[in-house]
């Protein structure tokens, strides 16, 4: 699904199935691609079809325009070609095996021209026939328990029944049909979808033209919807004409956009981004909405920022919106020339978060976190008179803290914690909240008690405790923003906090402390880097209530030998969720350790006690074990007297895989 301009968005037959229930309207004629004098027609679409999926060649099939009921897209025009694509799909489903999978999907397509056409389809989707090559499907279908002879004379349904025919003498032999149908891998057939709802007069049903007759724009359509409800509303009143939105939307903020913001010719699709986004925003803070309801228009706009339309407004986003642009208007140059400097992670923008946000494809746009950070911009500048760049630099920073901590598994996978219309509408109600001491948030935090939001909970206390030391002492904010800034914590230090047994309720901290322990992780755990076999051998030495078994945090039986699997620690993200597990221990005593020693020096002066495994000790004394195998998986046994090296995470045999004694 992509959008176009000025056209609407490109779907396939199957996209816009699974978006909406399809539904001809009663006012419409009954399916006439399928009559007898009309064979030319149909030959030549199918035909036109047969060629796209045989030779996997992409083909557009024009305009279906139509209009949204409370369920169902109705379309107005189209309505021949989407019949035609229907009945394909279901030949492709039963072809193929798919119908029983796809049954849920097919069924929302639907006539309403007859009650016969409506349960005609209805059957055909829920009723398996058998395809045979010599023999018509209509023949069959007419021959089902299913069907009702009276059927014969309703003119859809005899129509459909010999399209069936034509598309059966057509596809029968063409492998994979459903797939290529159905699979964002080919695309092959898709159309033009416009909607002719909300878009600014007086009947629904109405396309709204421009002199030359062609659709306007979404943005188009929704200005002029929006100044409407401003007349209506009477939310500009008491303005000069000069500083009313109908005036600046068209002068002022055009001039911004079309300098700054510009995509080709046109800065319309940039301001679809910007207020889509802003709606989303507003939609948190405003809160007046029930949650459900606020999370489907976040989703909504947030999926396409086309969705957007003046009924999401009420005059407080509305006020928001103008201040929002004003602030661009007259800060803009300022804002552009504050870099942060500091990483964002994976959340890094291109440019700035602005051209980020603005610029972004309308289609899915702009990630959820992304915005977030463009609103603790945008309210950075809106609440504060003066700005100071590190004031500012520290706001971001906190907020990047906030949004940076993942959600990480022992796997390694690390999925944002905003991800979701319902993660983001939390963070945002957060972040609104603490824009109250944005102008000062280290000031702000080390005061603050208790905040509403109950959002990132933990993190939140962090910081609190880091705005309370970095109060007390200045000297203590470079190491901890070094800490910050590793890959491995990205904002999240409470690890370190713990290897130095810190006190939070008394809010002290030494500073050469900090600083040693600083330098030997930055040294030895801070990336990619530092996943190394000499950081798995020193781990092996390292013991917890007398058990040195670190790789327990991750098992799976392998049946070969009968033993459980063991893993060494495969990537390196892991090493996050260690720290912030039951086995964080392990790696406080290994840090300890390497404020003396360096991780191979571990190794060689280990001494272990009797009863230490001896594949174990070798594993840390000989160090081409590790080094040779390639993998960082292996099998202990239930009495614990050897090991295997696995060659891989799931070998199939032992032939490859190293005894350890």
């Amino acid at each position: 699904m992509e959008n176009e301009k000025y056209k609407g968005k490109i779907y396939s037959f199957y996209e816009l199935l699974k978006a909406n229930n399809i539904e001809i309207p009663i006012i419409q004629r009954d399916y006439a691609q399928g009559r007898k004098d009309k064979k030319k027609i149909r030959q030549n679409f199918l035909n036109a079809l047969y060629e796209s999926i045989s030779k996997e060649e992409k083909i557009m099939l024009d305009f279906v325009y139509g209009s949204n009921t409370e369920d169902s897209f109705q379309p107005l025009d189209g309505q021949q070609r989407l019949t035609t694509l229907f009945l394909l799909h279901w030949y492709g489903a039963l072809k193929d095996n798919k119908l029983l999978d796809e049954v849920n999907t097919l069924i929302k397509f639907t006539y309403e021209t007859r009650i016969s056409s409506r349960d005609f389809c209805n059957s055909l989707v829920k009723n398996n026939i058998t395809l045979l090559e010599n023999v018509s499907p209509s023949d069959t279908i007419i021959d089902s328990p299913w069907f009702y002879l009276s059927w014969k004379n309703d003119p859809t349904i005899d129509a459909m029944l010999r399209t069936i025919d034509d598309i059966h003498l057509k596809f029968f032999n063409t492998p994979n049909l459903w797939h290529k149908l159905t699979s964002s891998e080919f695309n092959l057939i898709r159309f033009y979808h416009v909607e002719l709802e909300n878009i600014g007069l007086t009947d629904d049903l109405y396309i709204k033209m421009n002199a030359r007759g062609k659709l306007l724009s979404t943005f188009e359509n929704f200005k002029a919807g929006l100044e409407k409800l401003i007349r209506d509303e009477k939310w500009e009143s008491q303005s000069d004409f000069t500083k009313t939105f109908a005036f600046k939307i068209d002068t002022t903020w055009t001039d911004l956009f079309w300098k700054h913001f510009r995509k080709g010719d046109t800065v319309d699709s940039s301001f679809v981004n910007f207020i889509s986004t802003l709606l989303m925003l507003q939609t948190s803070v405003e809160r007046s909405k029930k949650t459900d309801e606020r999370l489907k228009i976040i989703s909504k706009l947030k999926d396409d920022a086309n969705n957007i339309s003046p009924k999401f407004f009420q005059q407080q986003s509305f006020n928001y919106l103008v201040d929002c642009l004003n602030l661009l208007d007259e800060k803009y140059e300022e804002i552009e020339k504050i870099k942060i400097d500091f990483p964002l992670f994976r959340h890094q923008p291109n440019q700035d978060f602005l051209k980020e946000v603005i610029i972004a494809p309308e289609i899915d746009g702009a990630s959820y976190t992304q915005r977030v950070f463009l609103f603790a911009q945008l309210e950075y500048f809106r609440k504060t008179d003066e700005i100071n760049t590190q004031k500012y630099l520290d706001w971001i920073r906190v907020v990047r803290n906030i949004v940076s901590r993942g959600d990480i598994e022992k796997s390694g996978k690390r999925p944002d914690i905003v991800r979701s219309p319902a993660t983001f509408d939390g963070v945002i109600n957060l972040i609104s909240e603490l824009s109250a001491g944005c102008s000062d948030i280290y000031e702000y935090l080390s005061k603050i008690d208790n905040l509403k939001s109950t959002f990132a909970k933990e993190q939140i206390e962090e910081e609190k405790f880091k705005a309370r030391i970095i109060i007390q002492n200045s000297q203590i904010k470079q190491p901890i923003f070094q800490l910050e800034d590793t890959d491995l914590f990205r904002g999240r230090i409470d690890f370190i906090f713990y290897c130095l047994n810190i006190d939070k309720s008394s809010d002290k901290i030494d500073l050469d402390s900090l600083e040693e322990i600083k330098s030997v992780f930055i040294e030895n755990l801070s990336s990619d880097s530092c996943l190394t076999n000499d950081l798995r051998r020193a781990l092996l030495t390292i013991s917890v209530d007398g058990k040195y078994e670190f790789y327990h945090y991750w098992w799976s039986f392998w049946n070969v030998v009968d033993s459980d699997k063991r893993r060494l620690i495969d990537k390196f993200r892991e090493i996050e969720y260690l720290i912030h597990s039951e086995f964080r221990e392990y790696f406080k005593n290994l840090i300890l350790k390497l404020k003396s020693k360096n991780l191979i020096k571990i190794s060689q002066d280990f001494t272990p006690e009797d009863s230490f495994p001896n594949w174990k000790l070798r594993l840390i004394k000989e160090e081409r074990l590790l080094n040779e195998i390639d993998s960082n998986y292996i099998a202990i046994p239930p009495d614990n007297s050897y090991c295997y090296l696995l060659k891989s995470k799931r070998p199939r045999d032992k032939n490859g895989c190293i005894k350890i004694e």
